[in-house]
């Protein structure tokens, strides 16, 4: 079966929140080598938050030259990019990255500010750059209000936009219906990005595949933000037994995943914070202000994350958590103790 799909591996730059943005220039030009031996074809690096990501949310071991550097030097046929989000990102970060001959760049923001990337997106593309429109928050719209968003990006020149599941709540029927909406109105190449909260990750992912999506994410070992993403070993695989004739090496996949990623990050179970967040499509760059309010008014974490959805999916406000807190204080009992917040606290977007 032809593979009318290319995976977009972004262990390098989702992969970091897990190791509190520890990767070295060394690890991102080896793992990058690695992948473009094994045959994929688009690397994502650097900082999680992405283009000036250490400024705000989170120092990252090296800079954002540092990581461009390394990994410049060491790919010759695969495209390396990174992650840029307006008002973080500057426009002349696109700059620098084109110095070093960046082939592509993601232009990330919440699917209701689509407007702030039409600055980076026309930059990128003047520097010859494969543009990405990453919605973030994908599902806080319907489909068809998601459609119509996708022509504005379109518009501005984006060749690829993206489905993203910032929480890790969709099923594989949303997926489909996002991608039949938007095919309804435009023909642009689609890309899905998705995270693993309700263990959905890899099932969303290869419902993207057999829709027709253009792109799907995936990270080695599943390594990425809260629960992580899509894992490349077991996707490739899933993909080889369906009967996919894709040119990957997948065992030289499985020998990058346990040779350096392994090392680096194991999974300890299923955090209850993860799971809910995708039960109730929070985004856990939020998860500094649940801890905060959670334990000012003495309600369960779980409860507040819950609720606090229902009033907004994609920018949660910090008096609306407070006013909903306190009227929640003491409806149900406090276990902050249990759960390890500080594992989010370096989050934000992606």
């Amino acid at each position: 079966m032809q593979a009318n799909f290319k995976i977009l591996d972004t262990t390098i730059r989702d992969g970091s929140y897990a190791i509190n943005f520890n990767f070295t220039a060394s690890d991102t030009a080896i793992i990058s080598k690695k992948l473009e031996e094994a045959g994929i074809p688009y690397i994502e690096i650097g900082h999680g938050v992405g283009f000036n990501g250490s400024e705000k949310h989170g120092k990252a071991l090296e800079t954002d030259e540092a990581y461009l550097k390394a990994t410049a030097e060491v790919l010759s046929t695969s495209k390396f990019g990174m992650f840029c989000i307006p008002g973080i990102a500057r426009l002349s970060d696109i700059d620098m990255a084109a110095d070093y001959d960046m082939g592509f760049v993601r232009v990330g923001t919440d699917v209701n500010k689509v407007e702030s990337s039409e600055a980076f997106i026309d930059k990128a593309k003047s520097k010859g750059m494969l543009v990405a429109a990453n919605f973030m928050k994908s599902y806080s719209l319907s489909p068809k209000e998601f459609a119509q968003k996708v022509k504005v990006s379109e518009s501005y020149g984006a060749d690829t936009v993206y489905v993203v599941d910032s929480a890790g709540g969709m099923f594989p029927k949303d997926v489909r219906a996002y991608y039949e909406a938007i095919r309804e109105v435009t023909d642009i190449s689609l890309g899905f990005h998705g995270h693993n909260n309700l263990m959905l990750g890899n099932a969303n992912t290869l419902e993207a595949v057999e829709c027709g999506y253009n792109i799907v994410d995936t990270s080695l070992q599943g390594m990425g933000r809260s629960a992580g993403n899509a894992c490349t070993e077991t996707l490739v695989a899933a993909l080889i037994k369906l009967g996919y004739d894709l040119d990957y090496d997948y065992r030289a996949l499985l020998d990058i995943g346990q040779t350096y990623i392994m090392p680096l990050y194991s999974s300890n179970g299923r955090h209850p914070l993860d799971i809910t967040a995708g039960f109730a499509d929070f985004h856990t760059s939020y998860m500094r202000m649940i801890h905060r309010y959670s334990a000012k008014y003495s309600v369960d974490p779980i409860l507040l994350m819950q609720e606090i959805t229902k009033i907004d999916k994609v920018s949660i406000k910090e008096s609306d958590l407070d006013k909903l807190a306190s009227e929640l204080e003491k409806e149900e009992n406090l276990y902050i103790g249990k759960f390890n917040f500080s594992r989010y606290f370096g989050e934000e977007q992606g």
